[in-house]
């Protein structure tokens, strides 16, 4: 019994540890794409290797692990897999990356942090998600995914005083305080010139990004009821968003010498983007997806900022701030009230589904009503009804079915 009730607690925790493990991949994903954009690499190509890295890499683990279970590929789960790599991948992260050209990374990670409100919406308005606001969950899932946009909100727009916590002495980044005059005069540049007009302009591409991310997870939740093979659907949307990119980055850049990869952090950066940041990532959220729908898959994305600014703070010398730490708290607060929200739905789920009698109940109540159900024997292939007769305890000792 012990044991038993043990492991049903590991497994009930399994979406959570596999969204943490997305959450905490994302970190780096972070970290290595300022460092990769220190070092000079254009985004766009390192868009174009990751997908292409994740495709290696997830392509012989799908094909060899899945052989025998993975369903038919029909024409409409590739076009879902197709329209799952671009929303998911090569077109949420390029319009990202436009919106941080024509704003600041502040404003659009800020954006972005909108991405649980609208799978929410979408959820809902494609009835994945009830809006039952009469309920303690429903009411729960609402202020919570409200407590997590307004955290994210106030870690990125309110600074607040400085927090010396503690001075590590390390900055991967040491190269930047050298191109702060260049960036200084670039930013001043810009102000002068249509600078309004680049803001709106970078809110409706961060806001694109942002709908297409909770996009990909409505998509990714109707594909996986028809293709549950989740090492396959990962490999699928890597393969589609790695010519999507790839198209797009040779469209921007022709110059191969841009190209090249050597033994330096360019590599390192692709190699952990492909491996970890998407072929490990994506498969733990498709497989999430699938147990808990997209919602909870989505509320966790404001976690990152918590986690970016512990780790800016740790291996970039950046100083933690009040408004860090107070959207911290209201992140965190909001994540547990989804899931104490959606922990509630599915107790509600459960207590729903009837239990079944067995024949030691059905003797020892008198007048109890027993449905049996007799399944076809198996060289009657064609019937696939199942027989049911219904049986009172006052009409026979022995039971024929």
């Amino acid at each position: 019994m012990g044991g038993g009730s043990c492991f049903n607690a590991l497994h009930g925790l399994k979406p959570l540890m596999l969204m943490l493990v997305v959450q905490f991949t994302s970190v780096g994903v972070n970290l290595f794409y300022k460092l990769a954009a220190n070092d000079g690499m254009d985004i766009r190509l390192i868009i174009a290797y990751r997908f292409t890295f994740a495709t290696v890499f997830l392509a012989p683990i799908a094909f060899f692990v899945e052989r025998k279970s993975r369903p038919k590929l029909t024409r409409a789960v590739l076009l879902q897999s197709f329209f799952s790599g671009l929303f998911g991948g090569a077109l949420s992260q390029n319009l990202y990356i436009e919106s941080l050209s024509l704003t600041s990374p502040t404003f659009a990670s800020a954006i972005t942090q909108l991405i649980p409100a609208i799978t929410f919406a979408l959820a809902v308005s494609f009835g994945l998600e009830r809006l039952n606001l009469r309920s303690v969950g429903g009411k729960a899932k609402v202020l919570g995914t409200s407590m997590g946009i307004g955290g994210a909100m106030l870690m990125t727009f309110y600074r607040g005083v400085a927090i010396d916590l503690w001075t590590t002495h390390v900055d991967l980044v040491h190269g930047s305080d050298q191109q702060q005059p260049h960036l200084e005069a670039a930013a001043a540049a810009a102000a002068s010139h249509d600078e309004f007009a680049h803001r709106v302009l970078g809110c409706l591409l961060a806001l694109a990004s942002s709908f297409g991310w909770a996009l990909w997870l409505i998509i990714q939740d109707k594909m996986g009821e028809k293709y549950p093979s989740y090492y396959s659907s990962a490999a699928l949307l890597s393969f589609m968003a790695a010519i999507q990119s790839l198209g797009f980055a040779l469209c921007v850049d022709r110059d191969w010498n841009h190209w090249k990869l050597g033994w330096n952090i360019r590599l390192l950066t692709v190699l952990y983007l492909g491996i970890v940041g998407t072929g490990v990532s994506v498969t733990c959220t498709t497989l999430c997806i699938s147990m808990r729908g997209p919602l909870y898959a989505s509320v966790f994305g404001p976690l990152v900022l918590v986690l970016v600014a512990l780790v800016g703070s740790l291996v970039l010398e950046e100083k933690l701030h009040l408004g860090s730490v107070l959207g911290a708290v209201l992140i965190i607060g909001g994540l547990y009230a989804v899931l104490w929200g959606k922990s509630k739905d599915i107790k509600k789920m459960n207590q729903s589904v009837p239990t079944t009698t067995s024949f030691e109940d059905q003797e020892s109540t008198a007048g109890s009503v027993v449905e049996i159900v007799s399944l076809p024997p198996d060289n009657n292939k064609g019937n696939n009804n199942m027989n049911k007769s219904t049986v009172t305890n006052s009409q026979h000792d022995r039971i024929e079915t």
